[in-house]
């Protein structure tokens, strides 16, 4: 029977050996979910042991992918953070506002609640329909519950305070059809949304960006992949354009933080400095 204390020492090389070849960090991951996913993994890859696919990840980027998309925690909920919406709904739509059409790239948008949190504030403020929104994330089964916008009845229910310490403008359920135990968003929400697959630490940049927003993604970025993250976001964006990260991550101590001044502190957004 095997020791308890290998298992712990497999999780613990194989998660160090992806962290410092890839710069994703799982280390601080619940280690029983790691554990978990990791395990789950084992018959997919054709391994038969955690410390069987250490090589393989060291040596086969696409074996690591793969087993990425069994690592990713997409953690969120509609919106998540309210005064950071509350920020974007009065410090960034009237810019937005200025643009006869503009582009917003959602990076790293796990399961979508975020994205459509994001749409039902354009759309109250008279903006949706100028927009066109790409909503990415490296994960292919997060973004297939993202396309369909199904989510359960409670998480809807328990985001309408959210909704309202946002700024909302409505009644919350008017943005989804329940039936059941469940609820879809509403269908005019999607109409201007991609979902795409995208990789941070591989795929290149989305062109001519007025809007960026990755909140609550860099946090699990050792620094090198936080700052190519960070340049992907700053070459996409227009000059002008805005950024809009998570509430424990800033640019502070980046490469790219003299390209930006600072719109709303609390709620971590940054607009990005035309040229002298």
């Amino acid at each position: 029977m095997e020791n308890a204390g290998i298992g712990e020492i497999e999780i613990e090389l194989l998660l160090e050996a992806i962290f410092r070849r890839y710069g994703y960090d799982f280390r601080s991951y619940a280690r029983a979910s790691i554990e978990r996913r990791a395990r789950q993994f084992l018959s997919p890859s054709g391994c038969t042991s955690v410390s069987e696919m250490i090589p393989k990840v060291l040596h086969d980027e696409q074996f690591f992918s793969r087993m990425a998309r069994y690592f990713s925690v997409g953690v969120t909920e509609l919106f998540r953070d309210p005064f950071c919406y509350r920020a974007v709904r009065e410090k960034v739509v009237p810019l937005l506002r200025t643009w006869p059409h503009f582009k917003v790239w959602h990076a790293g948008c796990a399961t979508g609640e975020e994205v459509y949190s994001l749409a039902i504030v354009l759309k109250e403020e008279g903006v949706y329909d100028r927009a066109t929104i790409y909503a990415t994330d490296f994960n292919d089964s997060s973004l297939e519950k993202a396309r369909e916008g199904i989510y359960s009845i409670e998480t809807l229910q328990q985001a309408t305070s959210n909704y309202q310490e946002a700024g909302g403008k409505a009644s919350f359920s008017e943005y989804y059809h329940a039936r059941y135990s469940a609820a879809a968003m509403d269908g005019a929400l999607k109409k201007r949304i991609t979902f795409s697959n995208h990789n941070l630490a591989s795929d290149t940049v989305f062109g001519e960006m007025h809007l960026v927003l990755c909140r609550n993604v860099l946090i699990y970025f050792n620094r090198d992949l936080q700052n190519r993250a960070l340049g992907l976001f700053t070459e996409s964006l227009v000059h002008g354009g805005f950024l809009c990260l998570g509430t424990k991550e800033d640019l502070q101590f980046t490469d790219v933080s003299g390209c930006y001044e600072p719109v709303d502190a609390k709620a971590r957004i940054y607009k990005k400095k035309a040229l002298p």
